[in-house]
C-alpha cells in the first residue's frame, strides 16, 4: 500500500471493508455475465461473516474482490481508507501479501513438504509472522507438523492450509467453502480451527458456504442471489460450532 497517497477515503474506525455499488461484469464473446450487481456492505474488525447462496449468486466472486484476486468492473472498494478498486496490480499484490489470508476448499499444499515447510513459504515472505509451529499449533497440528501431505488426513490437510494463511497474521481471512470437500465430522474440526482464530486473533473472517447450519457460528450472514445481497441478519448470539445442529 502507498502509505504517501493523501486521496483515499476515510472509513470509521472499525470498517475493515467498505464497497459501494460494487458491480463485476464478465463478458464471454458477446455475451455479458453480470457477477455482481450493485453490492454494498461494510465489514468490521473481529466480525465472522457467512456468505450464503446458491452456486452462481456471486459469492466467490465478492470474496475475489475482497481479497484483491479480481477487480470490480465498477464502483468503490475501501480497505481501512485505501481505495482497492483501480488499484494497480503491485500495489494488489502487496495487499495480498500483507493484509489477507486465503483458505479454498482444496488445499494446494506441496505434496513434497512437510506441513511445517507449507507453513514456511509464507512466513518466509511476510513481515511479522508466526513462527510456522506457532501457526500450526493455532489448529491443532503441533504434533503433526513434520509430516507431507500424503500421511494427514483431508481435514488435517486443511487445517495446515489454515495455519499457511493466519502465519502471517493477516487482519482479513477469506474462506472459500473451506468444508467443502469433506464430511461432517471432520469440517467440524476445520471450522473450530476457523473460529479460534477469528475469537483469538480478532482477525475478521469472511466464510463462503452453501450450508444454513455455518450461519448460526457467525456475526452477521449475508445472503447472495443473482449478484445482489439480497437479505442480511446478525446473529444475537453466536453458536460455538459444536452446538451447531447438522
Amino acid at each position: 500500500m502507498n502509505s504517501e497517497s493523501t486521496t483515499a477515503p476515510l472509513v470509521s474506525p472499525g470498517v475493515v471493508f467498505e464497497a459501494r455499488k460494487l458491480r463485476k461484469v464478465y463478458h464471454t464473446g458477446e455475451v455479458d455475465v453480470v457477477a455482481l450487481d450493485g453490492v454494498d456492505i461494510e465489514l468490521n474488525a473481529g466480525e465472522l461473516v457467512c456468505l450464503l447462496g446458491a452456486s452462481g449468486s456471486g459469492k466467490s466472486t465478492l470474496l475475489n474482490i475482497l481479497g484483491g484476486l479480481d477487480l470490480p468492473t465498477s464502483g468503490e472498494l475501501i480497505y481501512k481508507g485505501w481505495k482497492l478498486d483501480g488499484s494497480d496490480e503491485q500495489i494488489l499484490t502487496m495487499f495480498r501479501r500483507n493484509c489477507v489470508g486465503f483458505v479454498f476448499q482444496f488445499y494446494n499444499l506441496i505434496p513434497s513438504l512437510t506441513a511445517r515447510e507449507n507453513v514456511a513459504l509464507i512466513t518466509g515472505i511476510s513481515r511479522n509472522p508466526m513462527t510456522p509451529a506457532e501457526a500450526l499449533d493455532m489448529v491443532g497440528l503441533g504434533a503433526r507438523m513434520d509430516h507431507f501431505p500424503s500421511q494427514l488426513s483431508g481435514g488435517e490437510q486443511q487445517r495446515v492450509a489454515i495455519a499457511r494463511a493466519i502465519a502471517k497474521r493477516p487482519e482479513v481471512l477469506l474462506c472459500d467453502e473451506p468444508t467443502g470437500a469433506l464430511d461432517v465430522t471432520t469440517g467440524i474440526t476445520v471450522l473450530e480451527a476457523v473460529e479460534r482464530i477469528n475469537r483469538e486473533l480478532g482477525t475478521l473472517t469472511v466464510v463462503i458456504t452453501h450450508n444454513a447450519v455455518m450461519a448460526e457460528m457467525a456475526d452477521r450472514v449475508l445472503h447472495l442471489s443473482d449478484g445482489k445481497i439480497v437479505s442480511s441478519h446478525c446473529n444475537i448470539t453466536r453458536l460455538p460450532v459444536s452446538e451447531l445442529k447438522w
